[in-house]
């Protein structure tokens, strides 16, 4: 079954055979590991999440997840954090009564975080028959999608997966805020009102969502420059893809793109830092984007 699911997969997303390498020698061994633990416990839904800089390819790896095991016959679904940003006019009012950089969504305090506990609540909930509504972002119109153009998931629920380029890093501590990382930071948060608001958010906000994960797994990039890189290349695609539409759709040129990043270095480099002694399983990648080694926390201890 798998070799053919695989290649379904890999037409269907557009995937190198670089790719489908990495899924046979690397992924479906880690989801036939996923398999046993989800078949293991009596709680549902399983909640994994899934942590990746900026073009590390954590969504694919997710939908690949989810394809693999619902082919096999489990109910699953993945979430991804940028569904729950706060709309357009609620950041406008963020950056106009606490910092005008949380007009840019992404950072933590950029997401509506009741509703994303209020959908995972009811997906551990959900029973035989019993729809949950999933949301979605329209990163078009920088705002949520109308409830009744979301997507409905049928229960029971046996694994949820959570993906976000800051999903399971923590708080940093109040000194290390002090001196900025970059020129974004320099230029517009000389008082690190900003950073010192995301990082309270992140605390107050988001650890308590993490600490309700049963498993972490971590891609892991080789620096913040290869992040940047490998981001361009996303948008470079996007925008041949595309054409015309590029412009409606306000995709960003080089010089855009690199003031753009800068809002997530501080907390991706903390990550970098911090996740692998505290992730389930982490894949390091390579320039290229492949993997190139896997290591899992009980062979660190």
């Amino acid at each position: 079954m798998y070799p053919q699911v695989i290649q379904q997969f890999l037409a269907a997303e557009r995937l190198p055979d670089t790719y489908g390498q990495d899924a046979v020698s690397w992924f479906l061994p880690y989801i036939e590991q996923l398999k046993q633990i989800v078949n293991a416990t009596d709680r549902r839904p399983m909640l994994l999440g899934i942590n990746g800089a900026q073009g590390t390819g954590k969504s694919t790896l997710s939908s690949l997840i989810v394809t693999v095991l619902n082919a096999a016959g489990y109910r699953t679904l993945a979430l991804s954090i940028d569904d729950f940003y706060l709309g357009r006019d609620v950041r406008k009012q963020l950056a106009e009564s606490v910092h005008p950089l949380l007009q840019t969504r992404g950072v933590p305090g950029t997401h509506n975080t009741s509703l994303l506990q209020q959908t995972l609540q009811k997906l551990g909930q959900a029973g035989e028959g019993q729809t949950v509504p999933i949301p979605s972002f329209n990163k078009a119109c920088d705002d949520l999608f109308p409830p009744a153009a979301w997507q409905n998931f049928e229960g029971p629920v046996d694994l949820v997966i959570l993906e976000g380029w800051f999903i399971g890093v923590k708080a940093q501590p109040l000194s290390a805020l002090r001196i900025p990382i970059n020129d974004l930071e320099k230029n517009f948060d000389r008082q690190g009102i900003w950073r010192k608001y995301v990082n309270i958010k992140l605390h107050n906000d988001y650890e308590p969502l993490f600490h309700k994960l049963d498993r972490l797994l971590v891609l892991l990039a080789p620096s913040f420059d290869q992040v940047f890189r490998w981001r361009s290349m996303q948008e470079q695609k996007l925008r041949q893809k595309i054409g015309a539409k590029a412009k409606d759709l306000r995709l960003m040129d080089e010089q855009q793109l690199k003031q753009f990043i800068l809002h997530f270095e501080r907390l991706t480099c903390h990550g970098f830092k911090t996740l692998p002694d505290r992730a389930d399983t982490v894949f390091k990648l390579d320039t290229t984007q492949q993997i190139s080694v896997r290591s899992d926390r009980n062979q660190k201890n």
